[in-house]
């Protein structure tokens, strides 16, 4: 089906004229009218009729209307994809807060060594509202922890690093079971309603561990900063360094211990794909170098 032939028939459409389409497109009113008439062999109804003086669309055309528009909206993405350059442009990225403290200042660099005409708008938010964000198109990709859930049909993802959650307490406290330790001391919480603090609630219920809950708090640098300080305990993921600067911790890995993906995701139907594609192999390089 040739796209120019659609286009001529909406113009029609939204002109009511053969003759002014004709003018629009640059083109002779009867090859409008024979662009329209190949249509409507293809399709095989017709898809104008005349109202006095005024062309407009046949119920069929009524009814393909919204799936011409989505075919001319495809060949419109096709055509800024491949037209997209590689190394320069605009790319809208979303991060975690462990993500911008920790791989994100890496990947920055190599980027801007190699690709210098990259621009970058960063923002920083929590996972489920980067999903979103990227899902309605705000921005081109997010660094996040992989949902719980099936990930949208129209979004790619590809894994960074995987992080098991593991038991963190003060240096010098007592004690070598995890379990009991958990049990005993008082609990640092990580945010329930961030994926990861979910992750780590269920496996504490799995494990039918009841808490002494301090605090509950959506930054893994405070949490880490207090344990240190000796307040508590907590479970947290095991993320990517650097931590804050200063604190002595003991690390401890746990039994059936859940574990959070950290990976980027995008819209498969973005105009920005070669951008994207040279984010995520910077990417790579940074977490596999």
């Amino acid at each position: 089906m040739d796209t120019r032939f659609l286009k001529t028939l909406l113009n029609v459409i939204e002109t009511g004229s053969i003759s002014q389409t004709a003018r629009r497109m640059n083109i002779t009113p009867s090859a409008v009218v024979q662009r329209v008439k190949a249509l409507e062999d293809e399709i095989g109804h017709a898809l104008l009729q005349r109202s006095g003086h005024t062309m407009r669309a046949s119920p069929a055309a009524i009814a393909a209307r919204d799936y011409m528009l989505q075919l001319l909206q495809a060949e419109s993405n096709l055509i800024a994809a491949a037209g997209s350059r590689f190394d320069a442009g605009l790319l809208r990225v979303g991060v975690v807060q462990s993500v911008l403290n920790g791989m994100l200042p890496a990947i920055l660099q190599g980027l801007q060594q190699d690709f210098p005409k990259i621009e970058l708008r960063i923002i920083n938010d929590v996972s489920s509202m980067l999903y979103e964000r990227v899902m309605a198109r705000d921005i081109d990709l997010a660094i996040i922890s992989r949902p719980r859930f099936r990930l949208s049909k129209d979004a790619d993802w590809s894994c960074l690093r995987r992080e098991k959650a593991i038991l963190l307490t003060p240096h010098d406290m007592a004690g070598s079971d995890p379990l009991a330790l958990i049990r005993s001391e008082p609990m640092i919480r990580y945010d329930r309603n961030y994926w990861s603090g979910h992750m780590v609630d269920v496996w504490l219920r799995k494990k039918k561990l009841q808490v002494r809950e301090l605090y509950e708090l959506n930054s893994l640098d405070a949490i880490a900063l207090l344990v240190s300080r000796g307040m508590g305990v907590s479970v947290v993921p095991d993320w990517m360094p650097p931590w804050p600067q200063g604190v002595r911790l003991r690390k401890f890995s746990l039994p059936d211990a859940p574990e959070r993906e950290i990976g980027i995701m995008w819209s498969r139907a973005s105009t920005n794909l070669p951008l994207v594609k040279t984010f995520v192999d910077q990417a790579h390089r940074v977490t596999t170098g």
